[in-house]
């Protein structure tokens, strides 16, 4: 009988796939021995493995620039990273290798993008797109930026009040976007989207706001769909209604010369994903072309904001099965050394998959299995659900540890989970290491944090300088008023 994990995958999927390939009992993530890290660093584990981040930004430029040499587009495409997929400073720097741009999205986005700046990381050429709903500080820290010269800052206009807002602080002419308060899937909660201007409304705005004002010029349409870019009746009938905003803009606003495609493509999340980029670049640059030539305008300038799509397949996290509970006759429990709700808040929050391999022993028999995390918590644990098949894994064995692996985890999950703060149950951050390839093909790894320290959650919670309050507390005393 085929009994052993192996043979599971075998007859379920193709494999080996690109990233992944066995070693004797061991999986390789794009070569990289993962036990050989564990060996290393011990688990539970983060990991970025950087070179990712740069092959993804190639794949897409490649698929654009082909689908323009194609259709003869006569415009250009660049490629925007949402910083808010991940802010960390290894990200950023592995991503602006490769001649792209940034899209920020909060005040403290731009104090990242000056940092960058002073390092040589970003320079006057790269557009600084800012989207979201602009508070105070985001205004002030825009106009800053604006206001030193960085004038491929476009603030992206999210309401009616944003402009001017931004004229009260920007010293001199600038350019903003506007973006599109595109309507929601027909089985999302809500009808429009809450962020934006309302298709029907933007044209009055230019009209009222923009247009006769001599000191802003619209340069770029932002157009943004909440499930991503698929190639679904949905995503294409949303697009065409952008373009016939587009091209009735670009009729009365000579100034307006780019179209921002937000959204982001999808990522693996199993051994079984198809998606076919390039089809879809192909014919997203098609459409675009068609709508532009049918109303006799110039093309604009394509621009996309891939996050996810950037940095999510760099990303994995190794965890040591500690126990296994049978609970009653069908329910055999594998619990991790870490918690689902603290470093992959995302399968739980919104039930999203992740491609779930084990690191080791598949050459064992394998059973079927849930996956519990370590809090006291009822929603900490993967199933079936989440991972969409019934989760089998090697036989647990008390003396054979067993180190399971979820991929394709880097978008996201330590800034909703709160990293470096406190941890649900006071579960602790894991390890995080970060991994690099040189010319030559040698791979090297550092440490970037070690796990977190109860120290850590203590001096957050107040209790690090106990000893000291409670010194000034008894020393002085709380002054009493008699009546």
């Amino acid at each position: 009988m085929n009994t052993k994990y192996i043979d599971l995958i075998d007859q379920t999927y193709e494999f080996p796939q690109e990233e992944f390939r066995l070693r004797d009992s061991n999986l390789l993530f794009h070569d990289i021995d993962l036990m050989e890290l564990v060996y290393n660093y011990g688990a539970p584990l983060k990991f970025t493995y950087l070179p990712k981040i740069s092959h993804d930004i190639q794949r897409a430029k490649s698929w654009f620039q082909d689908a323009i040499v194609k259709h003869n587009y006569q415009a250009t495409y660049k490629y925007s990273y949402c910083t808010k997929s991940s802010h960390f400073r290894h990200v950023l720097q592995e991503a602006l290798k490769n001649d792209i741009h940034i899209e920020t999205s909060s005040a403290f986005d731009i104090d990242i993008v000056e940092n960058l700046k002073r390092e040589g990381k970003i320079t006057a050429e790269t557009f600084v797109l800012c989207n979201g709903f602009k508070r105070a500080q985001y205004i002030t820290n825009i106009a800053r930026l604006i206001n030193e010269g960085h004038l491929n800052c476009i603030p992206i206009v999210d309401n009616f009040e944003e402009v001017d807002l931004l004229a009260e602080e920007i010293h001199g002419d600038f350019n903003i976007g506007i973006r599109i308060a595109s309507e929601e899937e027909p089985k999302f909660e809500f009808y429009t989207s809450r962020l934006g201007i309302g298709y029907k409304n933007i044209v009055p705005f230019y009209e009222e706001q923009v247009k006769n004002n001599d000191r802003v010029s619209l340069k770029m349409l932002h157009f943004f769909i909440n499930t991503g870019i698929r190639d679904n009746a949905y995503y294409w009938n949303e697009l065409l209604k952008c373009l016939k905003v587009y091209v009735k803009l670009k009729k009365i606003c000579p100034s307006l010369d780019s179209l921002n495609i937000g959204g982001g493509f999808p990522i693996k999340n199993s051994l079984a994903f198809e998606y076919d980029y390039a089809y879809i670049v192909d014919e997203i640059v098609n459409q675009i072309k068609l709508a532009c030539d049918e109303a006799e305008v110039p093309a604009p300038h394509i621009f996309t904001e891939f996050g996810s799509f950037t940095v999510g397949e760099s990303g994995g996290v190794i965890y040591e099965v500690l126990y296994q509970k049978q609970q009653n006759d069908r329910e055999k429990w594998n619990m991790i050394n870490s918690s689902f709700i603290t470093t992959l808040p995302d399968s739980w929050a919104i039930n999203k998959r992740f491609i779930q391999l084990p690191v080791n022993r598949w050459h064992d028999e394998y059973e079927r299995v849930l996956l519990g995390g370590l809090t006291c918590d009822s929603d900490d644990y993967y199933n079936s659900e989440q991972h969409l098949n019934a989760i089998y894994l090697p036989k647990y064995k008390k003396d054979k540890p067993l180190y399971i692996g979820f991929f394709n985890t880097g978008a996201y999950q330590e800034t909703i989970g709160g990293y470096g703060g406190l941890q649900h149950c006071l579960i602790p951050s894991p390890k995080h290491i970060l991994i690099d390839r040189d010319a030559q093909g040698n791979i090297s790894t550092r440490l970037f944090r070690q796990q977190q320290r109860s120290e850590d959650m203590l001096e957050i919670l107040g209790y690090a300088a106990i000893d000291e309050n409670e010194k000034q507390h008894h020393s002085e005393p709380l002054s009493t008023t008699k009546n």
